[in-house]
Parts: C-alpha cells; structure tokens; sequence
C-alpha cells in the first residue's frame, strides 16, 4: 500500500464528500464469462496444490514476516484436512492499484492453470480517491484474469474483501476513510458474487483492530495474529471446494 507515514498524507474530509468526490457508478454487475475449463487433475491425498496470491501490501504482508502473510498462513490451515498446497507464488506489492496489478501480472505472466488463486485488491484506489466506475471496470478485468489463470474453473478462485484501516492509528478514526472502503468494497462484492466466486469478508474483521493493538504490526498494517483469523476463514472455504 502507498500508506507509509513518511512519505504519504491522508486528506480528510467529512464523509459526505465521499459521494460528490466519487463518479457515480449505477453500472450492473457484469457476469463475466469463463473460458472453456481446462480437465484438472485428479486431486488425491498425495496431490500438491499450486497457490497464486495477487495482491497489494495485504497479500504480501508488509511489515509481518513471510510465515505470517495470511496465504502462507492458510496453507499451514489446510494440511490437517489433508489439503497439500505449495508454497504461494505472489504477484503482490505494497501500493499497488488495481491498474498495478493488471500490468505485474502482464509482465510476469505466470504459468497457470493454479488449483487456488486469491485476489485481494483495492485500498489503494480508494486512497488514491479513484471513481469507482473506473475501479468496477479494473477489477472485471482482474477477476477474469483470476479465473483464466486458475484453469477456467470458478470455484478455484477465492476473493477477499478491502481491510478498513481507518481504524489503525495511521487511518486515525476517519469516517471518511471507511465509508469509502465500504463502497469500493461493495463493488468488488457484487462483481464476484454475480459471477458466482467465493467472496470472503475480511473488512469486519479488520475493524477488530481498532481495539487490539496486538492486531497491527506497524502503526498501519495488520499484525500475524490479525492475517491468522482472515487465513481461517480462507482456508475454511477452501475446504469447502476440496
């Protein structure tokens, strides 16, 4: 996340600007069309599952160390179900935006098909007060992507919803701040349900740290013991489709 205290400034405002400052998205959520599933293979007891993890500073854990991001944390989650999945590969980075994230995943082009690709995506475009009818046709892209490189198969793509870190001593309590992570957040809400994807919700959980210091890591970002409770509920999804 573009969010360091150095270097970045949060302009405050009351929240109904929020809705002036925003273009105003009435677009219907678009189903989005797979391409034809490519055969997986049989999963057995034996069979290791591949991980992609596409993010932004919450996917790669700024400020916790590796173990401790919430994908290396749902692997450890879904061994005792017999569940083996390889190391995660990231395309993640601190301060990446949805457009970021389209141009890394270009550059890198990953090998696919994955048997589980999570997308967590969107805090820096609400810091960076982008409209929100630009970001509902960003994150189309970003979940079709999602859904080709797990194979075409939808169940094998997992979406997690925008932490609120206005509660953090960084976001300082802004209303501002969190009425607009509840509206971006509510548009990559109903893309993917409309679509049929598996959509967790980590923004209330997250809100959880505005009352446990033990739950933030450096003033900003969540702790290990924070990406814990998100890495539960992923992997409890996850067991659901394997």
């Amino acid at each position: 996340m573009a969010l360091t205290k150095v270097i970045l400034y949060v302009h405050l405002c009351f929240a109904p600007a929020l809705v002036s400052g925003c273009a105003k998205d009435n677009q219907q959520p678009v189903a989005i069309n797979p391409p034809a599933p490519v055969t997986p293979p049989v999963i057995t007891d034996s069979a290791i599952i591949t991980y992609l993890a596409l993010g932004d500073s919450y996917t790669i854990g700024q400020g916790v160390q590796p173990n401790e991001r919430y994908p290396a944390q749902t692997v450890e989650k879904l061994k005792p179900h017999g569940i083996i999945v390889s190391e995660p590969q990231y395309i993640a980075t601190t301060g990446w935006t949805t457009v970021d994230l389209q141009n890394a995943i270009a550059s890198e082009n990953p090998e696919g098909p994955f048997g589980i690709v999570t997308l967590l995506i969107g805090v820096n475009d609400t810091y960076r007060r982008y409209d929100t009818t630009g970001y509902r046709a960003d994150f189309i892209i970003l979940l079709q992507k999602s859904i080709e490189l797990a194979g075409g198969i939808k169940q094998h793509v997992f979406v997690l919803s925008i932490p609120d870190y206005s509660v953090t001593p960084y976001g300082g309590g802004s209303a501002e701040i969190s009425a607009r992570i509840d509206l971006f957040t509510g548009i990559n809400k109903d893309v993917t349900l409309a679509n049929g994807i598996e959509y967790i919700n980590v923004t209330n959980l997250s809100r959880e740290m505005g009352n446990d210091a033990s739950l933030i890591a450096d003033g900003l970002h969540p702790s290990g013991k924070e990406y814990e409770k998100w890495a539960q509920l992923l992997a409890d999804t996850i067991n659901k489709v394997y």
